[in-house]
């Protein structure tokens, strides 16, 4: 624990310690025949182990588990008590964690540098997924990323648990965002339609219309255009779904409220959905989709 802690200090010294146990792991392997390099081989394995673990975190980074680290505070915050022993655990529904006493509970931990590091894992996976299936979620990547260069500009007992607890606010913010879908009546794909569609100061009326034209748009596409085998490949195809995306927006019968897109503002939603499209649905169903959906 305290050579990880050691090696997670900051961005910049998880690399170089990561750096050097490769170096000593190819220097070790190009030395194996030489006389007398197995007595440096305890030395070689506990540098390996902890090199490994650093991986496992990366590999691993899950809230739930750092969450559970913390068990002392979750136990108490939490107020159903499953006998989980010997059994896959479900995610913690972070809406019933008392965060003050998860704060008091990382400010006694031995391996904040550690537990830190794992949490910005599990945000950073997080985002990229929201990121693949939504391209207007960047504001929580410029969130994140404001978090990680504070974090790496001054290191301290103050900056290190306040990361944690930006970390974790965000971490609620990507949760709220992952049920918009539900409280907005869509799913995750059409949701992303109907974001790349609206615009500010619309009536309820209008908003609903617009989610329509989301679900009807996508269930057209993806019945039709998309289910050409290769389609982004030809120009025809590619045409072919482009031009289906602007005339849907623009029609009468199909298409977006008249009183407040104009024809400039069709043109521009149609390419920002035909760009998206292109990006997300190389095969229907869509890859970027598809483990969400499981």
């Amino acid at each position: 624990m305290a050579c990880k802690e050691a090696a997670n200090e900051n961005d910049e010294s998880r690399k170089r310690f990561e750096v050097m146990c490769r170096e000593v792991f190819k220097k070790f392997k190009a030395c194996i025949n030489v006389p007398g390099v197995n007595a440096h081989r305890a030395e070689r394995d506990a540098i390996n182990i902890v090199y490994k673990r650093l991986q496992q975190d990366r590999e691993q980074a899950d809230i739930t588990n750092i969450i559970r680290q913390l068990h002392e505070v979750v136990d108490e915050a939490i107020e159903v008590q499953p006998d989980w022993q010997g059994e896959e655990l479900a995610p913690y529904d972070i809406s019933k964690i008392d965060f003050d006493r998860l704060r008091q509970e990382f400010e006694r931990s031995p391996s904040k540098n550690t537990m830190v590091q794992n949490l910005r894992q599990s945000v950073e996976q997080r985002l990229q997924r929201l990121l693949q299936q939504n391209p207007l979620r960047t504001d929580f990547q410029q969130h994140y990323e404001q978090i990680v260069a504070e974090y790496n500009r001054e290191k301290d007992r103050v900056t290190i648990e306040k990361t944690f607890e930006s970390l974790f606010t965000l971490v609620q913010e990507l949760d709220e965002e992952e049920h918009r879908a539900m409280r907005e009546g869509l799913d995750e794909e059409s949701l992303a339609i109907f974001d790349l569609l609206k615009k500010p100061d619309l009536d309820a009326a209008e908003i609903k219309r617009i989610k329509s034209v989301a679900v009807e748009l996508l269930e057209k596409l993806k019945q039709e255009k998309l289910r050409i085998d290769q389609w982004r490949d030809g120009e025809a195809t590619r045409d072919a779904v482009r031009v289906t995306i602007r005339d849907f927006l623009w029609s009468d019968d199909t298409g977006l409220p008249v009183d407040n897109y104009t024809e400039d503002d069709v043109d521009t939603k149609a390419e920002e959905v035909f760009r998206h499209i292109y990006r997300v649905y190389p095969t229907v169903p869509s890859p970027y989709y598809a483990a969400a959906a499981l």
